[in-house]
């Protein structure tokens, strides 16, 4: 039973909170006039020593005792007597817990918040020296359109800056507090629960006691946000790993992100990439392990409402370290112009920009310019060159419009340029996307005109 019951090896983590907690809770008591102003200065003093000693690492943390609460409730005790007692008056375990767990949570959804954006400059940073930098776009992981590398990394960006709006959303809904819900019904003693909200940084006090200490529900949306992003850290650790192989050659990374083979002098290996790529499994299984635990309890509290701690914290260290090493990643890989450009240069990639030409010159309905460029394809397949290779003669022969004006759209430089539609891969619009990120984002860099971006965060 005590092996079972017992949660001190995993919620310790929550001491800054629970002190914290405990400190708002003993003031408003006094304030209330519940307890006596004697007593809060004594718990007041007692809560500092113990918030030492937790840092310090002499804290006797004692697995019998269950769990944190307990464990700072008995060594108050020991400090200060009597006054320890009567901390808990108008609180339970059950509306601590909630605290205690809404602050932590609170904060890991503000350090994903930093983490994320510091990728996001990472990013930004790489793809302004690579605005021009010609690369193939895929689809199904073929050669589909010419993009630029930088305009590539910008989606990174995106989808980033969607998971910090994830995470303040989560932050904003969950910052209301559970303190003062007791047990489950509430408490006789005559708190002030806007008091200890607001001493603990929450918007207001949750509205109803039972969901008080019945909801996981922003433990969650933190888990929800997090897969989230572990799915786009994996996608882009996917294609680092793909970059640096022999087959795309795209990028290099130095040995800071790489390991060697235990026999194989030559390699280096993107193990970092590999490693968040595969981290993300066990983040989307937070998130199933906690929706599973809760899809079928009844109000109020039950203990099985203890496991909703392990996959939070497990999720956030994760998440924390792959941001940590995709940054990294990101700013010490170096583009290889050379082979992206070679990459780009197969596959018929300017085909569309072939059929887009024949719609606009000879005003030709789309579906009839796409069969007439599927046609020119397959005679540039015959006769083994690129359909900028194709005599002007060869062309002719498939539709005898079709003029030397042709060749200036089927340059790889020519149909990225071409592309300024907003949100577009031309070098121009990548740079203005560049600018407004780095204003949107809040961070670092020059923007277009040469002024400061705002780092406001």
């Amino acid at each position: 039973m005590a092996e079972i019951n017992v949660s001190i090896g995993f919620d310790k983590r929550l001491a800054p909170q629970d002190i914290a907690g405990s400190r708002a809770h003993a003031a408003m008591l006094a304030d209330q006039g519940i307890i006596t102003a004697e007593d809060n200065a004594a718990i007041q003093q007692g809560l500092n020593t113990v918030e030492a000693e937790i840092a310090s690492g002499v804290f006797p943390f004692r697995p019998e005792l269950e769990d944190i609460h307990m464990n700072v409730e008995a060594r108050l005790r020991e400090l200060i007597g009597e006054p320890a007692g009567r901390l808990h008056t108008g609180r339970s375990r059950n509306d601590q817990v909630a605290t205690d767990f809404r602050m932590w949570v609170r904060q890991a959804c503000d350090e994903a918040d930093r983490a994320l954006a510091d990728l996001q400059q990472a990013l930004v940073d790489q793809a302004e020296a690579a605005a021009d930098m010609v690369m193939p776009g895929f689809t199904h992981l073929q050669n589909a359109q010419p993009i630029t590398f930088g305009h590539h990394l910008m989606a990174y960006v995106e989808m980033f800056g969607r998971d910090r709006s994830r995470f303040a959303d989560a932050a904003q809904r969950m910052n209301e507090l559970p303190l003062g819900a007791a047990a489950l019904a509430g408490t006789p003693f005559p708190i002030d629960r806007r008091a200890t909200a607001q001493a603990l940084g929450f918007a207001r006090p949750t509205a109803n006691s039972v969901d008080s200490v019945s909801a996981r529900d922003f433990a969650l949306e933190f888990l929800s946000a997090t897969a989230i992003s572990a799915t786009h850290l994996s996608r882009l650790a996917e294609e680092i790993v793909l970059w640096c192989s022999e087959g795309f050659g795209f990028v290099k990374l130095s040995d800071a992100f790489t390991t060697g083979s235990s026999i194989m002098p030559q390699k280096r290996n993107p193990d970092a990439a590999e490693l968040t790529r595969a981290k993300s499994g066990r983040m989307i299984g937070s998130l199933t392990s906690l929706l599973i635990t809760m899809k079928g309890l009844p109000l109020a509290y039950s203990k099985d409402m203890q496991e909703d701690k392990e996959p939070t914290f497990e999720a956030a260290d994760a998440l924390m370290l792959c941001l940590a090493a995709s940054a990294g990643m990101v700013r010490d890989f170096a583009p290889q112009p050379d082979a992206m450009r070679a990459a780009a240069a197969r596959g018929h990639i300017t085909a569309t920009d072939l059929a887009d030409w024949l719609v606009r010159e000879l005003g030709l309905p789309f579906r009839d310019a796409h069969h007439i460029t599927g046609t020119l394809v397959a005679e540039a397949d015959r006769q083994k060159t690129s359909l900028a290779g194709l005599s002007i003669e060869s062309m002719r022969a498939v539709h005898d419009g079709i003029h030397a004006g042709v060749y200036d759209v089927l340059t790889l430089d020519a149909s990225v340029a071409s592309r300024t539609s907003e949100g577009g891969t031309a070098p121009v619009r990548v740079l203005e996307a560049i600018a407004e990120a780095r204003m949107r984002y809040g961070l670092q860099g020059v923007g277009l005109q040469g002024n400061e971006s705002n780092n406001a965060g």
